[in-house]
């Protein structure tokens, strides 16, 4: 950055011979130079300079004909110009910094400089010197050396573009940098004599000619940008508007000095999209919290979709929502929407319109899909085409509402952004699915769990494709299921009892199977075991997923009966469908509501004193208050046995069978009341 502080050099010439002032400026003496600070500039260039030595009297001038100013401050610069224009108005005056600005040479522009070189961009510029002093003598007509002036600044100078303009919008001078020029089909010199309306629209030319008026009516430089047509595009340009003082042609005018700012304009937009789009995955993330917040307190399915639909269109980033949910005959249901765009939610609701057309694709893949342009879209059916295009719709898209390996339906939203649903808009809605599908089970199931009375279903199974028919087929054996859960890395794991069959037999043909990742023996009776399978997939997880409770699975000779528990306002179609799936051969043979009697703490706790024996009570207080169960362990198991005067291993015998009885009413089967 130049030093604004820094006193400058400022060169006098008396000689118009190039050839002498070329020999001066590169053998310049201390005499012929010059450093002032910008306060003594009036005493160097005026009249009364005073030579201080013999020999500077017989070389110093009576009265320069040239003046070269080399500061870099621009506010000098033109201080020193005024002071020049006022002392000396017939001398030469050139503006020639080490290193140029633009801001250098508009200062040159408005104080009315000949010319305006800079040693850094310009090589022969003690020529250019010479040449413009030499030119610059005085001559008859003022007009002629203004004209010289700024055809020389205009020729040389900054911008990529740059023209002296009339104050009626006609062009004067012109001048387009040699790489500019090509973008345009007329040349610069073409310009000459034509108006701003020959050249743009009507609308671009009246912006650029008030931008004329108000630069010459306030006397002040104007910024403005403006488009230009040119043979590689549409070029974006930023325009300098700097009053010219003196008259051109008996005209009023301006110097317009434009700079090619496309990439710059490009970089901007580009920058400004990334922070809308910053913003708006914001937003997003913001009301897809706020809705996965609101899920938590749902207390049913219906107000659980109701909630999504009517807190993603009040956000104001949707004009419309819907959900579908899967039937049995593998099409989509529409079940609630909201939205202003309400002739496409009105389309969706008609049972004639492939309303699924975006949505199917989503529950049959398990990922979200997206689609753009939906007006224009030929995979979109007809009706909803033109029902995005009357309500504004641009982009949607659909995402599947899952849970594990169910898939309940589709969440489908819809935007007025043509290139809405960026990658982390869908990996938001992508959480945003799973959430809806995980509450919905999780109502199911704290339905199923509070309910006094449930819907108990059985159905009637043949041939199915799992372990328990294969193993009962072949080896005319009975398989009782026992249960069934998950673990935490998404295994599914059922414990089977086998009758009729040793186990080798049945961990050799149960590891043959595909979906069994594991098969171990939990417990060996010779004629019978009880196993535990892991597997990779399991069509008993799919119905807990749909909230209801496996209570029994027998089969024997090929075929099985399937108990399950349901809530009463349960999808009993639902429930059929899902279990249709996993075995082809499923029909729902009886429904009946079972009712369950409340049973308070106390009698729970009563139950469970009343099958521990006195050593198993006394064993399991001595491990509780003792710290056992601790972690780390506060007593181990010896010190227990001790306090209890028995060995170790009547100590570990009595406390697993007392925590047996404890846990056992917890998960086994009210025989009575079939209530856990």
């Amino acid at each position: 950055m130049p030093d604004e502080n820094r006193p400058g050099s400022i060169l006098h010439v008396t000689t118009t011979d190039s050839s002498d002032l070329e020999r001066r400026l590169r053998e310049a003496t201390s005499l012929d130079v010059r450093s002032v600070p910008p306060e003594t500039v009036e005493v160097m260039v005026g009249s009364d300079f005073e030579p201080t030595t013999e020999t500077e009297t017989e070389r110093a001038p009576t009265q320069p004909v040239g003046l070269v100013i080399e500061l870099e401050c621009p506010d000098q610069t033109t201080a020193v110009l005024e002071h020049v224009d006022t002392a000396f108005p017939a001398i030469s005056t050139v503006v020639a910094p080490p290193s140029g600005s633009e801001a250098l040479a508009v200062a040159a522009l408005r104080g009315n400089a000949d010319d305006y070189v800079t040693a850094d961009r310009d090589s022969e510029a003690v020529e250019r010197i010479a040449e413009t002093i030499t030119a610059n003598l005085p001559v008859d007509g003022a007009t002629e050396r203004t004209d010289r002036k700024y055809h020389h600044i205009l020729a040389n100078e900054l911008p990529d573009e740059a023209f002296v303009i009339a104050d009626d919008g006609t062009y004067l001078k012109s001048k387009v940098r040699p790489g500019t020029a090509d973008r345009y089909s007329v040349s610069a010199d073409e310009l000459t004599g034509h108006r701003l309306r020959d050249v743009y629209p009507d609308e671009t030319a009246t912006k650029l000619e008030g931008c004329i008026d108000e630069t010459l009516a306030t006397g002040d430089i104007q910024s403005i940008e403006y488009t230009v047509e040119a043979t590689d595009g549409r070029r974006r340009y930023e325009g300098r508007v700097v009053p010219i003082d003196e008259a051109i042609e008996d005209r009023r005018a301006v110097v317009w000095l434009a700079r090619d700012i496309t990439e710059r304009a490009r970089r901007e937009r580009r920058l400004r999209s990334r922070q809308n789009q910053l913003e708006t995955l914001n937003r997003i993330n913001a009301v897809v919290s706020q809705v996965i917040e609101t899920l938590v307190e749902a207390h049913s399915r219906d107000a659980i979709e109701h909630e999504v639909c009517a807190q993603l269109v009040d956000s104001e980033l949707y004009c419309g929502t819907w959900i579908a949910e899967r039937t049995g005959e593998g099409t989509l249901a529409y079940r609630t929407g909201a939205g202003s765009a309400e002739t496409y939610l009105e389309c969706v609701t008609d049972p004639d319109i492939d309303q699924g057309w975006l949505a199917r694709r989503a529950v049959q893949t398990g990922e979200v899909q997206t689609q753009t342009a939906i007006a224009e879209s030929d995979s979109v059916p007809d009706r909803l085409r033109d029902a995005a295009f009357e309500d504004g719709v641009g982009s949607a898209i659909a995402v599947p509402i899952s849970h594990n390996d169910s898939v309940y339906g589709a969440l489908i939203v819809l935007s007025d952004r043509e290139e809405a649903f960026s990658e982390g808009e869908r990996a938001g809605f992508e959480l945003l699915g799973e959430t809806i599908g995980f509450t919905i089970m999780a109502v199911k199931n704290r339905q199923l769990l509070f309910a006094d009375t449930v819907i108990e279903l059985e159905f009637w199974i043949e041939n199915g494709d799992t372990v328990p028919f294969e193993l009962s087929t072949t080896y005319d054996c009975t398989c009782s299921l026992e249960w069934a859960g998950t673990t935490a890395n998404g295994y599914a794991v059922q414990y089977v009892t086998i009758d009729g069959v040793d186990c080798e037999t049945v961990l050799e043909a149960a590891t043959a199977y595909e979906s069994v990742e594991e098969c171990r023996r939990i417990h060996d009776g010779g004629d019978g075991c009880t196993v535990e399978l892991r597997l990779s997939e399991s069509g008993v997880q799919a119905l807990a997923n749909h909230g209801a409770t496996i209570k029994d699975i027998t089969v024997e000779d090929g075929s099985g009966t399937c108990l399950i528990e349901v809530s009463q306002d349960a999808d009993i179609r639902e429930i059929a469908d899902t279990l249709a799936v996993i075995y082809e051969d499923a029909e729902l043979v009886a429904r009946r509501e079972v009712d369950r009697p409340v049973r308070t703490a106390a009698e729970r706790c009563d139950r469970i004193l009343d099958q521990l024996t006195d050593r198993q009570l006394t064993t399991l207080r001595l491990a509780y208050y003792g710290g056992f169960f601790d972690w780390p362990r506060e007593s181990t198991g010896e010190e227990i046995a001790d306090a209890m005067d028995v060995s170790p291993p009547t100590m570990h015998q009595h406390l697993r069978k007392g925590l047996k009885t404890v846990l056992g009413e917890f998960f086994e089967t009210d025989e009575e009341t079939g209530q856990l």
